[in-house]
Order: structure tokens, then sequence, then C-alpha cells
């Protein structure tokens, strides 16, 4: 996904300098052919590892084999995070694919528990325009007669023991990676870390509906929810597990942290004006649903009077249609809100390239620039 954007030449060489210009091109585009070699290693240790708790769950009931059936079907995609960490572990000098594979698969394991809980807490049950863990246990059981009561019952059931299953698995994969002993008992405590962090996220998230759309800290969830495990992991433990320092860990943690913050921000925006062709997100559930982000708290600031009926008047409207989404669409656009959203996110992004231009060593600085000009732009 992100080998044509690494191999773009950053503007760091002065002009005079063509022959280092081309040897760090040549540098990152080596790196980006070892992070895809590394990737099919650890798509392949994905698959293996899901298909043997699949087999594991077999002999013990059909139902565990559902589950489990369930979750690995929403396991995957495009693999962002371990990409990253796979990256962060070659351009630190590591070399062995097999260390950091089942690491880099740890962390994709863990976004999908993430993912299976949020869409619990947001009564969502579709994901990638497929049935969720949620959504599957809901369509297996419509024809059986039972209550709505207890069919919404199994459906929690469902979600919350499927994410409990993917994290418990993110732990036995990492410590099965067969590195340093130290340095893998210090990437599962950096997982341990990461959920704490995203769990705080989320509960801000949460109970950010109770509060008004101009009062919610929607930066603050964004980078306790998103970009801590998103960005920031996947980097530190990639650098952990290839030997660096702490002054180094924490440069690509930052690096990260931007990173997250401004794929979210491109994210909600892409929630709300994007192209669900395109994106395969729909352009109604975040005002639906009255999501808490950035965009609508700007645009509740932004907007006059009239503006902020408007707005009160169709976010959170659970039928709301496409009609009152383009006023809603209307209002974003005409009090600023939008276009100081999507310069928030060119700005964090820049900052974001800019922590890895000078803080990190080439190759990896260069690839990273890369990544980061992919997911800001992304849908644009």
């Amino acid at each position: 996904m992100y080998v044509e954007p690494a191999l773009r030449t950053s503007s760091r060489a002065p002009q005079g300098h063509e022959a280092d210009a081309r040897a760090e091109a040549a540098g990152r585009a080596d790196l980006a052919e070892s992070v895809e070699r590394a990737m099919a290693v650890t798509s392949g240790v994905l698959q293996d590892f899901l298909d043997m708790r699949v087999r594991a769950a077999a002999a013990r009931s059909d139902v565990a084999v559902q589950l489990w059936t369930d979750l690995a079907d929403g396991v995957g995609g495009k693999l962002m995070r371990p990409r990253l960490a796979v990256a962060s572990y070659l351009g630190l000098g590591g070399q062995d694919a097999a260390a950091i594979a089942p690491v880099a698969a740890a962390v994709e394991v863990l976004h999908a528990a993430m993912l299976v809980h949020d869409d619990l807490l947001d009564h969502d049950e579709v994901r990638r325009g497929r049935p969720n863990v949620a959504g599957a246990t809901r369509a297996r059981l419509a024809d059986r007669g039972l209550s709505e009561r207890t069919v919404s019952d199994q459906v929690l059931a469902a979600g919350l023991l499927a994410g409990d299953l993917a994290i418990a698995s993110a732990f036995a994969l990492a410590a099965s990676a067969p590195a340093d002993s130290a340095a893998v008992l210090r990437v599962v405590g950096l997982l341990a870390e990461g959920i704490e962090t995203t769990v705080v996220g989320e509960l801000l998230d949460v109970t950010g509906a109770l509060s008004s759309p101009r009062d919610v800290d929607a930066l603050a969830v964004a980078e306790l929810k998103t970009a801590a495990y998103s960005g920031s992991l996947p980097l530190v433990v990639g650098a952990v597990l290839a030997g660096a320092d702490d002054a180094q860990a924490a440069r690509l943690g930052a690096v990260g942290s931007a990173l997250g913050v401004a794929f979210q921000l491109a994210d909600d925006d892409l929630g709300v004006f994007g192209d669900p062709a395109v994106t395969g997100k729909s352009v109604l559930s975040d005002l639906r649903e009255g999501k808490r982000t950035e965009l609508l708290r700007r645009a509740y600031a932004m907007a006059d009077d009239a503006g902020c009926a408007v707005l009160d008047a169709h976010v959170g409207r659970a039928d709301l249609d496409d009609a009152g989404a383009a006023v809603v669409r209307g209002v974003m656009v005409s009090s600023g809100a939008l276009d100081a959203v999507r310069e928030l996110a060119r700005a964090t992004g820049q900052r974001a390239r800019e922590l890895a231009v000078d803080g990190v060593p080439e190759p990896l600085g260069g690839y990273l620039v890369g990544v980061v000009d992919d997911l800001v732009g992304r849908g644009h």
C-alpha cells in the first residue's frame, strides 16, 4: 500500500546534491521493498494464527468455532499498523522478518479487538461493507423466532467476547516472537499501555455524547483513542524490537502521534464529505450518531445562530436522510469549519513530516514522510 509514496524524493536534499538525493531515494526504495517482503511473512503468520485458533476452537464447541470464524473474517485489510511496525523495525536495523512478524500481527489483532468493541459501543453491525461480529450473529438468529431482547443479548455477548479473544490473542502472538526476551517483554508491556490509553480515549468518546458538541475535546479523543495505538504504538514496538534506545523510540512515538491525529481528522472529514465508492465509509452514520468530531465542534463554533439551528435540527437524528445531510454539509462549508479542519489536518500532517525528517534516520524518515502524505491525503 505504501510502496509508491515511500519512494517519493524528500525536499530535504539541497539543490546541487543530486547524488545524495538519488542515494536517499534508493535507500527508501530498498526499505520499501524490504517492508513488503516482511509484510508477506507477517500476513502468513497472521493467517496461520487465525486458522489455528479456529481449529483449536473446534475441539471445544461449535459456537466457539463460529465466534472465531466471525472474528477472523474481520481481521485484515490495508494492514497499516503492522506495516508501520515492520518499517520501524527494518528501518532501525532489524533484519529478521520472523522476529517482527508476530509482533506486527499482534498489532493488527489488537486493532481488530478495538474495532469489535468500538462497533458494539456505537451499535454498528457493518464494517467495511460486511457484517461484523455483531451483525453476523444477528443474521444467524434472525429466523429463529427469538425475542428482540434475546437476540440483542446474544449480539452483545458475541461482540464483548470476540473483542476479549482478540485482545488475549494479541498478547499471545507478541509473546511468541523469536526475539530477545527482554525486548519481547517490553513489547508486551507497551501493548498493555496502548490498550489502557485507548480505553481512556474510548471512554472520553462515549461520555462526550453527554455533552454538547461545542464542549468536547475531540482532538484529545483522537490522540488517545486513535493515535496512540494506530500511530505511536506500532512505530515504538518496532523500534524496541530493533534495539532502539528510549530517545529514538520517543521520537518515533511523536511521529506516530501526529500521524494518528492527522489521520483521524482526515477520517472524520471523509465520514461526512467523502465518496463512499472510494472510501467505503458511509457519509450519514457519523451525522446520524452525532459523533463528536473536531469538524462538528468547529461547525458549531463558527456558524451563526441560523447555522447552529440547522445543526441542532439534523445532527444526531437516526432517520437523517441525504437531503438533511446536505443541509448540514452546507453549514460546515459556509461557516468555514470544513476548511479549518482540513487546514488543521494538513498542519498536523506537516508536523508529522517534520518530526520524521528531523528526528528519524534515513531511509526510515523518508519512508514515513511518504506514509504521512498517503494517509492524510487519501480520499480527496
